[in-house]
């Protein structure tokens, strides 16, 4: 039964890392067109700041490789301790396989951990330059007040001091 059940893993493994942390796809902040600005104006400088966030990154992100150095080094660790358990215990192959095996799910889980903690931060920093470029743009980001024209009445002159 034990060997039967053991070649699951992989594929256990393999749905695991399909759930891994992917790069940005586009932002996930609401910006509005500036009054008055043709949509399809919005729509370009949408286009151009996208491509501009993505190109600010600087490198592909890439959480699945997280999981998977975290799952290869909890696996050599699980097997190095399970085998010198296994060994203490009259039983170094078992004591592997076990630790082996526990090693890959506790690594999987600390290596998909920072791969979504890593995914955060990118989809952050794409946000941030997003933002930036569309507010450079005009457009509006609600919540954010424009320090544009002020739009109040002139302040009137002191009062005259003559008698």
């Amino acid at each position: 039964m034990r060997r039967d059940a053991a070649k699951y893993w992989p594929v256990l493994f393999l749905l695991f890392l399909a759930g891994c942390a992917t790069p940005p796809l586009g932002p996930s902040v609401m910006v509005l067109p500036a009054p008055g600005k043709p949509f399809e104006q919005f729509v370009g400088e949408d286009s151009v700041c996208r491509q501009w966030a993505a190109q600010q990154l600087g490198e592909k992100p890439d959480g699945k490789k997280h999981t998977a150095t975290g799952a290869a080094a909890g696996t050599l660790i699980g097997a190095g301790a399970g085998a010198a358990l296994g060994a203490a215990a009259g039983d170094p192959g078992t004591g592997a396989a076990i630790g082996g095996g526990t090693g890959l799910l506790m690594g999987s889980a600390a290596g998909y951990s920072s791969g979504q903690s890593y995914a955060s931060d990118m989809q952050r920093r794409y946000d941030m330059t997003y933002v930036q470029c569309m507010y450079a743009k005009g457009n509006q980001i609600p919540g954010v007040v424009s320090r544009g024209v002020k739009n109040s009445p002139p302040t009137p002159p002191p009062p005259s001091s003559s008698k």
